[in-house]
């Protein structure tokens, strides 16, 4: 039985640039508390490395894992009853985890913004996920809580305010300060390498709908050029992220049965400012291919100093029956991709455990199984705010 097992959370990877600030939250907001945890990763000695350069107790358990090795997988997912893993790319490091927390109903969280193996493990693992009563909830960073949890919020002030849900929702990125690490370059490069060897993960990447489990809604709101957003009165550039937190978006309302309505549109984009300037910015924006060119390597990203003076601020916004503006947005008070991550990521699993009747065993998003649960753990915990804007 789960509630048997002796650990209550894993951090497989904490050795990694991710895993040791997910390893390092959880020491600081949880020092003195019950909860039973451990850090895993294929090296013992740098485990303990980094358990001691980040002040983490010496009675936090070490676990050798190798992703290659089943029994070292099985061993550490039949011990605990959730596993956070920030080992990618998951399409090369994931697929035997994944397949071991379905198959022995260990809850799973991680990070993952690769849709094309999330495609994949939905097809592969719901049933058995289903049956063994797994929570496997991907994408518990930056990609994609912001956004998957802002539509939901910005749907809960619209049905409090109009009694119902709206159809179109619009994601604005206006202020973002924080940078990008070699893990998450290597994601990319990863899924681009499956692409050109398998034609029809191509499809999976363009369909707003291919974590929809066969359902296809309308046409999207074309973002992948900069254009004037006439309500906001701002152009707007493409979003890196969109990619894969539209279709979170998507599967969140699939999941919970179309709440937002079958015909539900939504689109991400970054707020540039208004006039010649900000159309400037947006053309600058949309031609930027710094990221993909970078030489960045896994293990790399931003220092202590960048993490901790980055943020993020995004605003939701829609037209209710009326034409009126309803507008809500999330902010965070770290750098997106790491500082702030790092704690959604953490706070995605200790809720899951907290509540452990909370939906049931699939392949879910985190607004579809954990909802405004979530959204208050991370404002309480993880210095999030969501708050309803005037227009």
């Amino acid at each position: 039985m789960k509630n048997d097992r002796e650990l209550d959370v894993v951090v497989y990877g904490a050795s990694g640039y991710t895993g040791r600030l997910v390893a390092e939250y959880l020491s600081q907001q949880y020092a003195g508390t019950d909860l039973k945890w451990a850090m895993a990763g294929r090296s013992i000695e740098k485990l303990t490395a980094v358990r001691a350069e980040m002040g983490i107790a010496d009675t936090v358990q070490l676990i050798a894992v190798n992703s290659d090795d089943a029994d070292s997988v099985k061993a550490m997912v039949s011990s605990t009853k959730v596993v956070i893993t920030t080992v990618g790319p998951y399409q090369l490091y994931g697929e035997e985890l994944i397949k071991q927390c379905a198959e022995l109903g260990t809850d799973y969280v991680d990070l993952c913004g690769e849709p094309g193996w999330m495609h994949e493990t939905i097809a592969a693992y719901s049933q058995q996920a289903k049956a063994s009563g797994a929570r496997i909830v991907h994408s518990c960073g930056f990609d994609s809580i912001p956004f998957d949890l802002g539509v939901f919020h910005l749907q809960q002030h619209a049905k409090a305010v109009t009694g119902a849900a709206v159809a179109r929702v619009k994601g604005r990125v206006r202020a973002m300060n924080g940078s990008f690490s070699g893990g998450t370059l290597a994601s990319l490069k990863a899924t681009m390498a499956a692409a050109a060897a398998r034609p029809e993960v191509i499809n999976v990447l363009v369909n707003p709908f291919s974590l929809s489990e066969g359902f296809a809604g309308p046409d999207q709101p074309a973002d992948n050029a900069p254009k004037y957003d006439e309500e906001l009165k701002s152009w707007a550039a493409p979003f890196i992220m969109a990619a894969i937190n539209t279709k979170n978006v998507h599967r969140s309302n699939f999941l919970m049965g179309h709440p937002y309505g079958e015909d539900f549109a939504y689109d991400e984009m970054v707020l540039t400012g208004d006039g010649d300037e900000g159309k400037a910015v947006a053309d600058f924006v949309a031609k930027d291919d710094s990221f993909a060119k970078s030489n960045l390597k896994p293990g790399d990203g931003p220092s202590k100093e960048e993490r901790e003076n980055g943020n993020y601020d995004v605003l939701f916004s829609a037209q209710g029956p009326n034409g009126e503006m309803l507008m809500t947005s999330v902010s965070g008070d770290r750098d997106p991709g790491y500082g702030s991550t790092s704690k959604m990521l953490a706070e995605s699993a200790l809720c899951l455990l907290n509540n452990p009747t909370m939906g049931s065993g699939g392949v879910w998003t985190p607004a579809a199984v954990m909802g405004e649960a979530l959204i208050t753990r991370l404002q309480d915990n993880a210095g999030l705010t969501f708050k309803v804007e005037s227009p």
